[in-house]
């Protein structure tokens, strides 16, 4: 979550640290004792080169930040230190091999970024790979080391990934992940490295042991990327003057006058910290006890070092910044407070102030409370001065508060599990602290207890009689008269903060406001200035950082769930208002506004969709409050609309979808995960089945998969429907069957999704329409998703499967559909047990339409290598007609069959299977296709309707590209020709390729014919007209023509040339002694260039030579007398020509007369021959010119 407001973050705090790097460098010199100038996060240097190779570079657009790395250029300067062959490399998603998930760098969002990675471990001994940091110098208390990482985890392997921060000689543990680099997608890591003096250095680890699974080479791939998104701020530098609201260090730095005196080397010499300026201050840093404070319960001395590997105790302390140094750490039972109580204090009416720092993590249940307990012997009063709640992060939070009392008071602080403390600061007049028996109380206030709360069990909700759990709590089902049980689930600010919770640890946090106490604005969104609202405020925490404001666990919501609310932003330049959705332990970004709202309240509608429980909502807020002009943050009227799961709306029911479609477009910015899903709402039933027909749109060369599933509660997944790589950039119709129970009401939904391979192209639906009964019989079927209707009878069983499923049955190793283990065919065992010799087995289709005009069924046929048996094909239109059979022992690859067909009536096909008898046979059926026109000859197509049966699988090893289907008509993103081949005009069809898409990691697309079986003696020959359309003299695009056979991959033919944007005709003798298949490989040898590859008119012919055939002796001689009357004839029209021409000549009507003495037209038409094949160039004929030549959409001749 947060792509895009964590850049624009890293830009706003990176203002104020450029603004005086001109100044830093110009009084570098004039520091009054010596400092290092490299790699210390000050430019000393007008271009900023000392800080060039210190594990950042000093700007990146990308990043916003001064420095930053996102190893796009080079690793900046970090270095793998592994002493085994496991190793940190850097490299591109294109290029990563064995890890599918991996799609994408984070810096860019594509698979043309570079990252760190580290590869599978293939050993049998536990490895570690280190990646190190160069040497750094002096980091400020603020500085953080921003990050992002990608793992994945599969099968019984452990890995851990570990942050190191080496300085002196202690290294100091920053974060690791105990086995828990899973999720998906790139996650953010955020640490603090604290003051560091001297010299220090960063090292990330990356741990794994072997396994029986990492034997079996199954992905083990953890990537680190500080690129991409590491940001390490930068420490005090010299100054020449300082502001009102700061202070000059020893140093000539300039500090905030709140971080005098609060325990931190903010000014980098401890100038701010000397006895001297703080001598009102007294600190309690738990080095040698307790001090003058009071343990009532609950809390114990302890060490960084002294905590255990999985526990989340801190590691080192906040005063040393060592695993050495001491702090306080709650131990007190669950439910009991750990209570310290400060030492007794003298009334106070001016600026004092208590000033300490906590560390809250590990536990959404932990909590901080602190109270002033007035030292009044009648009263006792105890006020709740500042609390926190729930965990936030592994790292120490500076608070400050301001003590108010007319009586002696005492600062009693409460704590629950997950709380440690550290330096206590405070700036008072201390009392007598002799002995007092209010001041060991451990009492600590607790709200009132209702009746109902007498008989609900701990932890439950009580409104009446109910006792609702947790779980019930702000599910969007009212429940509790009046629906108190969701009142404070994030919504109404007039009573409180709605449920809200601040989880702010740096300068910035939320609070609750009243519009009159507010400077701007002045009123809450509804105009009211006595209203409340929630907003942004400075705060005293010292980390860098947004203010983050999140709601209680919410959820289930229903598929039309949004949140309503108004926002006013004012920022200079501008502030950041961003909402996010908090699941399973990830952060995604819901909606965000970078631009100012003009001074007023402005209302937003941001869907939510249906999510299980538990989810939470998150606010964030950045704007720089001492920038001129800058107002403020603020949200308030938040509302739920249509978020309860048990209601259904006609709005989720899909109403206006006729005048609109839904758009997937993987290039957005927002686009960062490999999915998306279109869900209904639950849906009844009228009927047994039900056919739902819609439209789809998958175009582009790296576009995914599109898929349909019916879910119901409680049981798995029903996938109706999918449909993988491009088809052209137009919508295709679509039908699947919804079958229901006949005897269950129980409510069903539909989810359309889309699963991109890559970042170029796009998905859409649209008109979904449903009717009661079921659909006619699919024109296509690839048993991805289901059996398409298909029944199975006689003697044996086809079923639906895949090589992966586990069956004992031997099939083929992948299927045709997507080449892989997990793809799904139809299969029937043929082995003697299953199907004895001469029984049959028979696979029948639901019914068909009949036919207008002749179709062609296609389909894809494998059978074992030992003879299973006969396989045939009939036409079922109330009579079985045999139109395929073959008897053959089969191989390794899947085999194209294709009928003509035209039924006058509903027809169904049937594929029958006849034993043989042998043992360990099977047949195999997958990928039926019934398509408009007769069907082509194996090998040829003309593009006209189809592909044919050329496949455009998109090759993971290839960089998963695809060839696409379109003609000039089709408007397109990617450069195509104007006309195709086949017709000569724009209405013609293609296939083409852009090879830009390919960037400078691409490799290949290929374009795949059938299996076609061996050739003749002589050959074959392969014809085909190919277009390059790059531009001259710059770089060349490249067409290859492959043999692919069991003897392995030859080249026969190839170009490169930058040749014109004209078609040209290519033509290969193909000889091949085994089964082989062609391939048409389109790709770059270099850089990427913007230019298509198109194909069309592909011939195979069998048995056939590519060169003229030579005439013999008797063919000369019968020809004579044809060759003899033809010249004949045409010596008499060339002399009926000319005495044509004289006669105009000697009139003075002739051709080359000038253009003023004729206007008239000569009367032709512009008639357009076909052109001729020459070698290598292509001859047009033409009679006439000018406008013609536009009109036919003829390409010019060079």
């Amino acid at each position: 979550m947060g792509e895009r407001w964590r850049g624009t973050q890293n830009q706003l705090l990176a203002f104020s640290s450029l603004a005086n790097t001109f100044v830093q460098s110009v009084l570098a010199s004039h520091s009054s004792s010596p400092r290092k100038t490299t790699c210390n996060f000050v430019c000393d240097f007008w271009d900023c080169s000392d800080e060039s190779q210190c594990g950042y570079h000093q700007e990146y657009s990308s990043l916003h930040s001064p420095f930053a790395c996102d190893f796009e250029e080079d690793t900046c300067g970090w270095q793998d230190i592994s002493t085994s062959g496991y190793r940190w490399l850097r490299d591109q998603a294109g290029s990563t091999f064995g890890s599918p998930e991996l799609r994408s760098d984070h810096t860019f969002g594509t698979d043309l970024g570079w990252f760190m990675v580290v590869g599978t471990h293939q050993g049998k001994e536990p490895a570690t790979a280190i990646l190190r940091s160069p040497v750094l110098h002096e980091a400020a208390p603020t500085c953080e080391i921003r990050l992002r990482y990608h793992g994945n985890i599969q099968g019984r392997d452990v890995v851990n990934l570990q942050i190191e921060l080496t300085h002196n000689s202690e290294t100091l543990m920053l974060w690791q992940s105990l086995g828990r680099v899973g999720g998906s997608g790139w996650q953010e890591l955020v640490v603090t490295t604290g003051r560091i003096q001297g010299d220090f250095w960063v090292s990330v680890h990356r741990d794994s042991w072997a396994s029986s699974t990492s034997l079996h080479s199954f992905p083990d791939v953890s990537l680190l990327a500080p690129g991409s998104g590491t940001t390490l701020f930068l420490c005090s530098a010299p100054q020449s003057s300082c502001t009102s609201s700061q202070q000059h260090c020893n140093n000539y730095a300039c500090v905030a006058l709140t971080q005098l005196c609060d325990g931190e080397d903010n000014c980098g010499d401890a100038s701010d910290e000397n006895q001297v300026s703080c001598i009102n201050h007294k600190i309690t840093d738990f080095e040698n006890g307790l001090g003058e404070w009071e343990n009532t319960t609950g809390w114990v001395i302890t060490r960084g070092s002294e905590a255990s590997v999985a526990s989340a105790e801190p590691v080192r302390d906040h005063s040393k910044n060592s695993a050495s140094g001491s702090f306080l750490l709650t131990k007190a039972d669950q439910g009991t407070p750990a209570v310290l109580v400060s030492p007794g204090f003298h009334p106070s009416t001016t600026n004092s102030c208590f000033t300490f720092y906590y560390y809250l993590h590990g536990s959404e249940a932990g909590s901080l409370q602190l109270f002033l307990q007035s030292q009044d012997p009648e009263s006792h009063q105890m006020n709740l001065i500042r609390t926190r709640q729930g965990d936030l992060g592994a790292a120490w939070v500076r608070d400050k508060v301001t003590l108010y009392s007319k009586n002696p008071f005492w600062v009693r602080t409460a704590g629950d599990q997950g709380l440690s403390l550290c330096p206590f600061c405070f700036s008072g007049t201390p009392t007598d602290n002799s002995f007092h028996p209010q001041r060991l109380k451990t009492y600590v206030p607790q709200p009132p207890l209702t009746p109902a709360d007498i008989f609900c069990e701990p932890g439950q909700f009580s409104c009446g009689e109910l006792c609702l759990s947790p779980e019930q709590l702000c599910d969007f089902v009212p429940q509790c008269a009046g629906g108190v049980d969701e009142e404070n689930c994030g919504t109404n600010f007039e009573s409180g903060p709605g449920g809200w919770r601040d989880a702010s640890v740096g300068s910035l946090q939320w609070q609750r406001i009243r519009a009159q106490d507010s400077s701007d604005p002045k009123t809450d969104a509804l105009g009211n200035e006595a209203g409340y609202f929630l907003s942004v405020q400075r705060a005293w925490g010292q980390l860098m950082g947004v203010a983050r404001v999140r709601t209680p666990v919410l959820g289930p919501s229903g598929p039309g769930c949004t949140l309503k609310m108004a926002y006013y932003l004012q920022g200079n330049p501008q502030g950041i208002l961003s909402l996010g959705v908090i699941e399973d332990g990830t952060h995604k970004l819901a909606w965000s506004i970078q631009r100012n709202s003009n001074a007023t309240w402005t209302w937003v509608t941001v869907p939510l969709g249906e999510r299980m429980r538990p989810f939470q909502l998150e606010l964030l807020g950045l704007v720089v409050f001492s920038a001129p002009g800058t107002k403020g943050i603020a949200v308030d009227e938040i509302t739920f609309v249509n978020c309860n799961p048990t209601v259904t709306t006609e709005k989720d029911t899909g109403e206006g979808w006729t005048r609109h479609f839904m758009y997937l477009d993987p290039t957005s910015p927002p686009a960062r995960g490999m999915g998306a899903r279109l869900l209904t709402a639950p849906q009844v039933s009228p009927a047994h089945n039900e056919c739902l027909s819609f439209w789809y749109h998958l175009y582009g060369p790296q576009i995914g998969t599109l898929s349909l599933t019916l879910r119901r509660t409680g049981e798995a997944d029903t996938h109706l429907w999918a449909r993988t790589g491009t088809h052209g950039n137009r919508w295709h119709q679509a039908w699947a069957t919804l079958s229901h129970p006949s005897d269950s009401s129980e409510k069903y939904q539909l989810a359309f999704e889309a699963h991109r391979n890559g970042y170029h192209g796009n998905i859409a639906v649209d008109d979904i329409t449903v009717r009661p009964g079921p659909c006619w019989a699919p024109r296509r079927c690839s048993f991805e998703n289901s059996d398409c209707g298909f029944l199975s009878s006689g003697q044996g069983a086809w079923q639906r499967r895949g090589n992966a499923t586990g069956s004992t049955i031997k099939g083929p190793r992948a299927d045709h559909t997507t080449e892989t283990r997990e793809g799904h065919y139809m299969i029937v065992d043929t082995s003697p047990s299953a199907l004895p010799q001469g029984q049959t087995a028979l696979l029948t289709s639901e019914e068909y339409s009949p036919l207008a005009q002749p179709g062609c069924l296609t389909f894809w046929y494998h059978l074992s290598l030992q003879n299973p048996g006969t396989f045939r094909v009939h036409v079922d239109e109330g009579k079985r007609r045999q139109v395929f059979s073959v008897n053959a022992p089969g191989g390794f690859a899947w085999r194209l069959g294709s009928v003509d067909v035209q039924p006058e009536k509903a027809w169904k096909v049937v594929f029958e299977a006849v034993g043989a008898g042998v043992e360990h046979t099977y047949m195999a059926v997958d990928d039926l296709y019934l398509k408009d026109g007769l069907c082509p000859q194996p090998g040829s197509c003309d593009f006209e309707s189809d592909m044919c049966s050329w496949s455009h699988t998109a090759w993971p090893g290839l960089g998963g590209y695809s060839w696409d289907w379109s003609s000039g008509a089709i408007p397109s993103r990617y450069p195509q020709p104007s006309v195709d081949h086949t017709l000569g005009t724009e209405t013609g069809h293609f296939a083409f390729f852009d090879t830009s898409v390919l960037g400078p990691g691409g490799r290949a697309a290929w374009l795949q014919s059938e299996p076609l079986p061996p050739t003749p003696t002589g050959g074959s020959c392969l014809r085909f007209w190919y277009y390059m359309g790059f531009p001259e003299h710059f770089y060349k695009g490249e067409l290859k023509v492959l043999l692919l056979s069991s003897q392995g991959l030859l080249i026969l033919w190839g170009t490169e040339a930058y040749l014109r944007q004209q078609w040209l005709e290519g033509h290969v003798q193909v000889t091949s002694p085994v089964e082989f298949q062609i391939i048409f490989e389109a790709t770059l040898g270099g850089q990427p260039v913007l230019g298509p590859i198109a194909l069309d008119d592909i011939v195979y012919q069998a048995g056939r030579s590519c060169e003229p055939p030579v005439p013999t002796r008797e063919d000369s001689k019968s020809a004579t007398i044809p060759v003899v009357t033809v010249t004949l004839l045409a010596a008499l029209l060339l002399g009926l020509l000319a005495f044509g021409m004289w006669r105009r000549m000697k009139k003075g009507d002739h051709p080359f007369k000038k253009q003023e003495e004729t206007t008239a037209a000569s009367g032709f038409d512009n008639v357009v021959f076909n052109s001729v094949s020459l070698p290598q160039e292509n001859l047009f004929v033409m009679v006439g010119g000018g406008a013609g030549d536009q009109k036919f959409g003829l390409p010019s001749p060079s």
